[in-house]
């Protein structure tokens, strides 16, 4: 499988494609995507765009990951960024590309195994699994598109590995609970 890995962001975009499966993870290609910083910003969105359905068209990927926006204390960055990110999925979109969407939390657990790891931890990581020593020097833009492509590697193939499986039995309490409303729908009895 083919996953586009990416990072938004209005002036630098990162971008992966992580190719096989876990176990068997290959970096195809990473880069940066970057807009011209004296330019409006509509130009610019306008730009990435263009930027983005570019190499959907070279890379030819299955399935696109986005790290869910995590909201920071500068609401300036947090516009700029959801705007740059709405236009990557308008570009997604129109290609044709399935989205999946990760929170932080769940890349981190996917790569280092932890929710709470540094960024220097989900780096080595990154490295490690997908055998490419440039993972380290390249920009956090563009190790984190590896790492969110790595996470929905992670997540896809458990997602498989379930299909089929009996459902999970209810817990003690909400046979408890049913239990108690089938007896008030009953009267009581």
């Amino acid at each position: 499988m083919r996953v586009l890995g990416i990072d938004p962001g209005l002036g630098r975009t990162g971008i992966a494609l992580v190719d096989g499966a876990p176990g068997r993870l290959h970096l195809v290609t990473a880069t940066r995507l970057d807009t011209v910083p004296q330019t409006s910003e509509a130009v610019r969105l306008a730009n990435l765009f263009e930027l983005v359905v570019g190499a959907i068209s070279d890379m030819r990927p299955d399935v696109a990951a986005l790290e869910q926006l995590f909201l920071s204390s500068n609401r300036r960055t947090a516009m700029r960024v959801s705007e740059a990110r709405g236009v990557i999925l308008c570009a997604l979109g129109r290609s044709r590309v399935p989205i999946a969407e990760y929170t932080p939390t769940q890349v981190k657990e996917a790569v280092c195994g932890y929710g709470g790891a540094r960024k220097q931890q989900v780096t080595r990581m990154t490295q490690q699994l997908l055998g490419a020593p440039a993972v380290q020097e390249t920009r956090d833009d563009v190790a984190d598109a590896c790492a969110v492509a790595i996470c929905h590697h992670h997540r896809a193939a458990l997602r498989t590995h379930l299909v089929g499986r009996p459902v999970k039995m209810s817990s003690r309490l909400e046979m408890a609970v049913a239990r108690a409303r089938a007896r008030l729908g009953s009267g009581g009895r």
